[in-house]
């Protein structure tokens, strides 16, 4: 596909029209990936106050944009979990090593590294699937962390998400050092909603203080996409270690977190990664720490090496590279479901979703721009994300000057999933793995009507 303005160009469809989404729908090469995931329907997600109206079906599907929070369910993750309950059925302990489907369970995490580094930038040796993202958080400041009498601070986004304030804090506060000292963060300037990557390098280059700095890959609140690479860079120069969150990134934007050398980086995978609410987390530790033994760790049963993990020895033999980070055999059906996932993306390509990604997510601010007109003029909307798309990944994130929550609810009620962040900001997300122009141009339109009732 061409970018939007081309297409505007040569289109006999005007932008507003429903016509110009399905054409669009209709040129997408990867428009088959939808049928590999379940849309919901209406009836399960628009609550008590679902509206209903002559032609609308309440068994149709949902208009589904909220891939930032939680991914929608690949058809393959039930095919493979049911597959895993069947092994454990007929198996049982067996199934770690003797597998009905020829997936033994004691190696079942070698099964998503190869897809998790192809999505990441990386070497297999540099990831793996481990834990729940804070605490592979906290794993990797005990052992990245190391604090000394002149460098103490952690640096990160002062509106990151609550939990790496949390994690952050509280893994501060274990090492004896006061948060009010050690943590450091950065906001936007005055009258600003996204950072510059300009001023992030210079509080890197003037504060002699940091150790670490552990900012977002793509920040949650805004959708600002982060210069990785750049900041990465200043990072080492200024002699600091520097890891990423990359909850809202990973499976959203390309990576290239050997090639940036990235330290750590850890992320979800029930966002874009579609694994399911509480997904099994991701861990990537650049190839140069693959044999490092220096450095403190947790350590568990599940990182000794795997040639002698079931020798059960009592001295820790790490495997080599992130899979020595793991602490405990990984869960089998988590794991199986971020699979499914992942087979998808292996099949679609990441730098052919990230094509598609911006041009939807083109379409959506133009649409948006151009239907309610007046409310951005009138200031009773903004969008907060950066309009360049090498600044943003697919989400942006509309603030309301009021009434965010009757905004949300009505569009709910119309089977419009998106999500809330209170007090002011809804969040859109046309994910490109199962999102249309034709959700994109449904969202508008409600959005539109839902302006006059609540705005009238």
């Amino acid at each position: 596909m061409s970018n939007l303005s081309e297409i505007l160009e040569k289109s006999e469809f005007p932008l507003s029209s429903i016509k110009l989404a399905e054409n669009l729908d209709n040129q997408d090469k990867l428009s088959k990936f939808r049928q590999e995931f379940v849309i919901p329907l209406r009836r399960y997600v628009s609550g008590e106050n679902a509206v209903t109206e002559k032609d609308v079906d309440l068994d149709g599907e949902c208009t589904y944009l909220c891939g930032n929070s939680l991914g929608l369910m690949p058809k393959r993750s039930r095919e493979l979990i049911n597959e895993e309950l069947t092994t454990w059925g007929q198996k049982g302990v067996e199934g770690h090593w003797n597998h009905t489907y020829n997936r033994p369970w004691a190696t079942i995490d070698e099964l998503v590294k190869a897809p998790l580094a192809n999505l990441v930038g990386a070497k297999p040796v540099e990831v793996t699937a481990m834990n729940t993202l804070t605490s592979n958080l906290h794993s990797m400041l005990v052992t990245f962390f190391r604090p000394t009498e002149t460098r103490f601070k952690i640096l990160i986004e002062k509106k990151a998400f609550p939990s790496d304030h949390y994690c952050v804090s509280s893994h501060l506060e274990s090492r004896g050092i006061d948060p009010k000292i050690g943590l450091l963060t950065i906001a936007p300037r005055k009258g600003e909603h996204t950072l510059r990557t300009e001023d992030i390098i210079e509080l890197i280059k003037n504060d002699k203080e940091i150790a670490v700095v552990m900012l977002s890959g793509v920040q949650y609140y805004t959708g600002q996409l982060f210069e990785i690479e750049k900041i990465t860079k200043a990072g080492h120069e200024a002699g600091c270690i520097v890891g990423w969150d990359l909850a809202h990134a990973v499976g959203n934007v390309p990576l290239q977190l050997h090639d940036w050398q990235v330290d750590f980086a850890c992320w979800c995978s029930y966002k874009y990664l579609n694994s399911g609410a509480g997904g099994i987390a991701g861990l990537f530790i650049h190839e140069k720490y693959k044999n490092d033994q220096s450095r403190p760790r947790l350590a568990g049963w599940w990182g000794n090496d795997k040639e002698n993990r079931f020798e059960m020895q009592p001295q820790f033999r790490p495997s080599e590279g992130a899979s020595g980070y793991q602490l405990s055999n990984p869960s089998i059906f988590t794991t199986i479901s971020l699979l499914g996932s992942l087979q998808v993306f292996e099949e679609a390509g990441i730098n052919n979703l990230r094509q598609k990604s911006i041009l939807l997510t083109a379409y959506l601010e133009t649409l948006l721009k151009s239907e309610l007109k007046q409310e951005f003029e009138n200031d009773m909307i903004r969008i907060l994300t950066p309009s360049d798309p090498q600044q943003r990944g697919c989400q942006l994130s509309l603030e309301f000057s009021e009434k965010m929550m009757q905004v949300f609810s009505q569009l709910q009620a119309r089977g419009v999933i998106v999500d809330e962040r209170k007090p002011t900001v809804i969040r859109v997300s046309p994910t490109p793995l199962y999102n249309t122009f034709k959700d994109i141009h449904n969202f508008v339109m409600q959005l539109k009507q839902v302006m006059k009732i609540v705005y009238k």
